[in-house]
């Protein structure tokens, strides 16, 4: 089966990556997904695979390299600036969304409590990606 786009999860909680799995599954999105608990491995990986089509879901809490810091790599690596980076955070800080704007987010969603409303979100994130062109 042919994926239209490729998902990669940068955060080191593992039931946030189980949830995700589970919404992806559940919303039958023609996409490939895979996760990383680790900044450098998830670099690696992009720089690897820059040339598909790649949407990166960011935590901002991470313990060795933070969010931010893992989001300025990629936006200063000329082949993987142009990835869209959306950050999926618990913290609905102005200051924690307004620099991670400044340094290229493509997106920031608040991570909801209820599994109900977080699966609207990843389905209306999805769902934009899915038909926005991007390369």
């Amino acid at each position: 089966m042919n994926k239209d786009f490729k998902i990669y999860l940068i955060d080191d909680d593992p039931i946030e990556v189980l949830k995700l799995e589970r919404v992806i599954k559940t919303l039958n999105f023609n996409c490939e997904f895979e996760h990383f608990f680790s900044g450098n491995d998830a670099i690696s990986k992009l720089r690897d695979d820059y040339k598909n089509r790649i949407i990166v879901l960011l935590d901002l809490n991470m313990y060795k390299l933070s969010g931010i810091e893992i989001l300025k790599i990629i936006k200063k690596e000329i082949s993987l600036k142009k990835i869209p980076v959306v950050i999926l955070s618990t913290s609905n800080n102005i200051k924690d969304i307004s620099e991670c704007y400044k340094f290229g987010a493509a997106g920031y969603l608040v991570k909801p409590l209820r599994y109900e409303d977080y699966l609207l979100k990843i389905q209306c994130l999805l769902r934009y990606w899915e038909i926005n062109e991007f390369a």
